[in-house]
Parts: structure tokens; sequence; C-alpha cells
């Protein structure tokens, strides 16, 4: 059996029967040569190269790692977040020397980027070297790459002394988690330990891309936004795909985070666009399609506006989309928590980071 062939018939599992006791290692950011953040991370670094699973905070989302280059602790991955094979992950890394393990070839405009955007939520899609496992990249002949700017997750890559293979630490397709606790509401009993570093920065998941095309490639949108690549290394596209997406595709994806199913809410999710000034209607009209459900509303600070016996999350300003990005997760879990059964959520205009929350909230409303 190939490792892409078992990594398809592990992913079809349901993972019920996992029951571990998953360790909570608390640890500071801002401290990490005390003894206690040294023996948290020496715990969770010693997981990873036993072959098990940690989940580990990023500046983005929480991530759930193993060694990148152990087919069976990859394996692991795919089996506690119920995901499927056909959809890739990426690898984590402390240091470029880590690339000559993983990769065969780093573009120009790659290296570019990396003096750029890295440490930092910066995804590179490289040719594979034979150490890669198929289940890391569904098969496919491009790995996804980062360097996280997160002083936990480098740290703790340093100390495993190993790549690290990192998909968001949730179930499969629901909202990314930006706490530890998002991750235990998912994970907990699934996983072997989490490192509880506080909430992230970005709140939303790095920007992949395909460097060695021209024009670049954007597939997912993310906190490095098409702006800023275009001003250091050339022209860049998003990617729009040929065929329609499809909750079950018959081929491995492309890249990490293109699929239909991703990011959303237990709830059902409704998108609403328009100018701020012009959506106190606009929601009225929505609540009014769904007069037996619990409605839930996030709710941007400039917003005048409210909907009776909704229950409302104070987003963050419309005026700043990175706070938009940060809170966006964490709001849609919040009204999940609250019993929510549709969630209204307004669209922010596209551009910088606006792009990468529309992404999240599009995908995430298709998939609810």
């Amino acid at each position: 059996m190939s490792e892409y062939t078992a990594a398809v018939a592990m992913s079809a599992r349901t993972g019920d029967n996992m029951d571990v006791k998953t360790l909570r290692l608390t640890i500071d950011a801002e401290h990490l040569e005390t003894p206690q953040a040294l023996h948290a991370l020496d715990q969770a670094a010693q997981i990873l190269r036993d072959g098990g699973l940690v989940a580990l905070p990023t500046e983005t989302v929480y991530g759930l790692g193993a060694n990148a280059l152990d087919p069976s602790a990859v394996e692991k991955i795919f089996l506690a977040k119920q995901r499927p094979a056909w959809d890739p992950i990426i690898v984590h890394i402390s240091d470029e020397s880590m690339l000559q393990d993983l990769v065969t070839e780093v573009p120009g405009t790659a290296r570019k980027l990396m003096n750029s955007f890295w440490p930092g939520p910066l995804t590179l899609l490289l040719p594979r070297s034979d150490a890669v496992p198929d289940a890391v990249t569904a098969g496919r002949p491009l790995v996804g790459i980062r360097m996280p700017a997160h002083p936990v997750a480098l740290a703790l890559i340093r100390r495993a002394g190993v790549p690290v293979a990192a998909p968001s630490a949730n179930t499969f397709s629901h909202s990314s988690p930006t706490t530890a606790a998002h991750v235990l509401d998912d994970l907990e009993g699934r996983i072997d330990a989490i490192l509880d570093a506080g909430p992230t920065r970005h709140g939303v998941e790095s920007t992949v891309l395909e460097p060695g095309r021209n024009p670049m490639l954007i597939y997912r949108p993310g906190a490095v936004t098409a702006e800023q690549i275009l001003e250091v290394a050339g022209p860049v596209e998003v990617f729009e795909p040929a065929d329609p997406l499809v909750k079950t595709p018959q081929s491995p994806l492309p890249s990490p985070g293109v699929g239909l199913r991703h990011y959303a809410p237990k709830a059902k999710l409704v998108l609403i666009e328009g100018t701020l000034e012009a959506m106190s209607a606009k929601f009225t009209e929505a609540a009014e399609q769904f007069p037996l459900e619990c409605i839930g509303v996030m709710l941007p600070e400039e917003a005048q506006w409210t909907i009776e016996a909704a229950i409302l999350y104070r987003w963050g300003s419309w005026s700043d989309p990175e706070q938009l990005a940060h809170n966006l997760y964490a709001g849609l879990r919040a009204l999940d928590a609250e019993g929510c059964t549709v969630i209204l959520c307004p669209l922010p205009e596209p551009g910088g980071v606006g792009a990468a929350i529309r992404d999240r909230l599009r995908k995430a409303a298709r998939a609810s």
C-alpha cells in the first residue's frame, strides 16, 4: 500500500475510537527561558519526535503538528481532524537549512519573498523532495512550506529538530481555532498535547503562493497581501478553479485551503454585502427569512443598528480589516456557543486583508 493510499484509508475512518489524554501545557511566549517554559517545550518536542500530535500556536491560527518526515505521524493528523486525504497540509520550519530535506529547488522569486516575509504568514509551494511523505502533499509534486513568526512555534520546531506538518487544529471544515480553548473544543481526547500561549495574532491562515509560475499564483489569500507580494516579487494572480468546486473532489487539491468545505461554523452562515450605511435594511430583511431560528450577528463597531432578539458579537472596527480578521473565527465560534442556528455576517471590502476575510467567509457560507 502506498503512503497516499494509506492516507486515504486512514482519513476515511471517523476517529471516534480515539481516546487519549490531551496534555495542556501553558506557556508564556514572552518568557521562553523560564524553567516552566523550557519544560513545556521539551515535553512537546519529545511528543513530536515520538510520532505524536501537538497543537501549537502560530501567528495565524493554532496548528495541529506532527513530524513532517514521519508518514505514520502525518496520518494521525488526518485521523484526528477527520480530514480527507485529497487536502494537502503545510510544513513548518524554524530555519532555511530545513529546506534541504524538503525541497529540490528554491526559485529566485521565492528567495525574495522569504527574505521579505519569513518568518511570517506566507506559505510557498515548492518542488518537494522524496523525503516528504505523499500524505503531506496529497501525492502532488509541490509542498507548502512556511516559517512561522510565533516564538513558541519556532522554539518548538527547533527543539524537536524536525519540520512540523501542521494544518489548523480543528475538525475538518470547522472554523479555525485562534485560542487553546477552541482547539480543545474540537480535538480534546484526540491529540497528545497542546501548547497554550493565548490568542493568536492575525486570526486568519497564511497566504499560500506558488512562486515558480509567471505570474505567481495565490491559492489562498491571507495576512500577506497580493499588494505586498507584487511590490516585492512581481506580478501575481489569485487562483480561480477551472471547474466548480465540489465537497468531495475526485483528485487531490492543488494547494491547502482551496477546498469548498472549510472554515464553517455549526450555524448556517448568511453573508450580506454592501456599504455599512446600507446594511441595516439588508440585515432586517435577511433576519425575516428565519423567523423560527436563533439568529446571531457579526456586528461591526460602527453599526448604529441592531436586530430585535438577535445575539450580537461585536466584531471590531469596520475600517480596520486586521482587527476583523483577528476576531473572525472567535466571533463565529462565540455565536455557535450561544446556540445560534443562523449567523448574519457582512462582507468586508475586497483588497488587502479584506480579500482573506472574504475568502474565508464565502467558503464558510458554502459549507454551512
